[in-house]
């Protein structure tokens, strides 16, 4: 092994700035043909952050639930104000069929500017309001998919008043089948996932507990006739164990070892699960049956749990929840579920306002995931304070010792929200800049996030592309995105007026 002089080294490399003892030992492990990809390694690995938790600050200001009903307010003031506006209105949105995108805009009615959606690689397919998909509450929020065994493609789509049901066409048109009302009562926030041919649904609403809906009976379902169906009677299910109040926020499904679980359930100081991660086994969707609770890091947000496959061989083949709880990213063991929390790690990052979301960028191979804040836009905090999002990028290849490792700057104003991976693609919904796809497949040899680009874009709110920045920080526009169906269409929900589906053109898979 050869080791080359550390002159050489800062020459190749002058923008980095290291001690000579430092250079040498990292030079000593690096042979001299590959120092140039070995000292973009290493920059790399001296910019990852471990930032701590400020416990005191966690204690105030989220263990008390300030910041969440910080956020939830702020939320509620924005949609008060579109309602009073009209915005909610859905009828007033006409329906829309295919429009090419060109030359940055999709002009899906001649002339009209609130018909005409900034694009990028994307053309739009298909556009129903809420309204035509049955609600007469006209608020948008999660939605999910699946694909039935001989490729027919569904979506449930969550609203104010229940959950609609519709199925995209072989041609990306939008058919309207039916819906399920709520439970109990109303709600803006209403969380939807998939198991097998289910749909499994939770609420904030009070007493609503979880809705397990069997997908397949929209198979025979005429669209002349869309079926209302029973809110308890043609449910497969409902499951309420252990959610004190019958609400949770937010539901997580593992499929491969058949369970889900319902997370920031309230309250706060439920002995039990204290907002945590709480486990129900679905071996027999009509018979779910609790398994206990992970309450040691308190309330979960969001969480995607997996069966780990990784490099680190500490964990291989055991049952993992990477949770995004409200100041940290938190990795715990799940394997034992019985009301035992086994946390590995809990870390924060810069400018940590409200941890909201994230995904892993290969479920096959956990060595890193990306992760969005909800509330640093807003509050002025981190990279994010100038209100342009930021996707934070974790190296997790270490599950005892994750590290922030860099991060993609978005050029649009807005807010960041939910986001998921298909093939090292990252598709994230942004409130007003609405679908944000980013290619994510230089992360792995440069996790600073500097190969990070936008793909493509679909804007479906128009109301405020002529403001400063291209968009604005409010909770306006669209909340998810579903992009794992096998024909390409990919399903956006919308808060105010209903759901786009679209379509990335093959440009958007070519580097630029």
């Amino acid at each position: 092994m050869t080791t080359p002089s550390v002159t050489r080294l800062a020459l190749l490399h002058p923008s980095l700035s290291f001690s000579h003892n430092t250079l040498l030992k990292f030079c000593k492990m690096v042979k001299s043909s590959l120092i140039l990809g070995a000292i973009a390694a290493f920059g790399s690995y001296v910019q990852a952050k471990e930032i701590k938790v400020d416990e005191k600050k966690a204690a105030r200001l989220y263990d008390t639930g300030v910041m969440h009903n910080k956020l939830k307010a702020s939320k509620e003031a924005v949609w008060e104000k579109q309602e009073a506006a009209g915005a909610f209105a859905s009828e007033q949105y006409p329906t829309l069929g295919y429009t090419k995108c060109v030359q940055g805009v999709a002009e899906a009615i001649k002339g009209d500017p609130l018909n005409t959606f900034k694009c990028h690689n994307a053309d739009l397919y298909s556009f129903l309001s809420h309204a035509d998909l049955g609600s007469t509450g006209g608020r948008g929020s999660s939605s999910w998919g699946w694909t039935s065994d001989d490729g027919r493609e569904f979506v449930a789509i969550g609203q104010y008043d229940g959950t609609a049901f519709a199925e995209i066409t072989k041609k990306g048109q939008l058919v309207y089948l039916g819906r399920l009302p709520q439970y109990s009562s109303p709600s803006q926030w209403r969380e939807i996932r998939s198991y097998k041919n289910y749909v499994i649904i939770g609420s904030e609403a009070v007493g609503h507990g979880i809705q397990i809906f069997d997908f397949k009976k929209l198979l025979k379902i005429d669209p002349k006739k869309p079926v209302v169906f029973d809110a308890k009677k043609d449910l497969t299910s409902h499951f309420n164990t252990l959610l004190p109040v019958g609400r949770a926020h937010n539901v997580v499904v593992n499929e491969e070892l058949k369970y889900a679980v319902a997370v920031g359930a309230m309250p706060r100081n439920d002995p039990i699960c204290a907002s945590g991660l709480n486990f129900f086994d679905l071996t027999d969707p009509s018979k779910p049956k609790s398994l206990g609770c992970a309450k040691g890091d308190g309330y979960v947000h969001d969480a995607q749990c997996i069966v780990y496959r990784g490099p680190d061989k500490r964990y291989q083949g055991r049952d993992i929840c990477y949770g995004y709880n409200e100041d940290t990213l938190t990795i715990y063991d799940v394997t034992n579920k019985a009301n035992v929390t086994n946390i590995i790690s809990r870390i924060s990052y810069e400018g940590a306002a409200y941890t909201h979301q994230g995904w892993v960028l290969d479920a096959q191979n956990q060595e890193f995931l990306v992760l969005d804040d909800e509330l640093d836009e807003r509050d002025g905090t981190g990279p994010g304070g100038d209100g342009y999002p930021v996707t934070f990028i974790w190296d997790i290849r270490d599950l005892e010792k994750p590290k922030q490792t860099g991060h993609f700057k978005h050029p649009t104003k807005s807010i960041d929200h939910n986001q998921y991976v298909k093939d090292s693609y990252i598709y994230q919904s942004h409130y007003g800049a609405g679908l944000r796809v980013l290619d994510g497949r230089s992360i792995p040899s440069d996790p600073t996030g500097a190969g990070v680009y936008e793909a493509a874009w679909f804007d479906i709110y128009p109301e405020d592309d002529n403001l400063a920045g291209g968009g604005t920080v409010a909770f306006v526009g669209t909340w998810s995105s579903y992009a794992f169906f096998k024909s390409g269409y990919i399903f956006i929900n919308t808060i105010e007026r209903g759901a786009f589906v679209v379509k990335l053109t093959e440009k958007a898979f070519q580097k630029p």
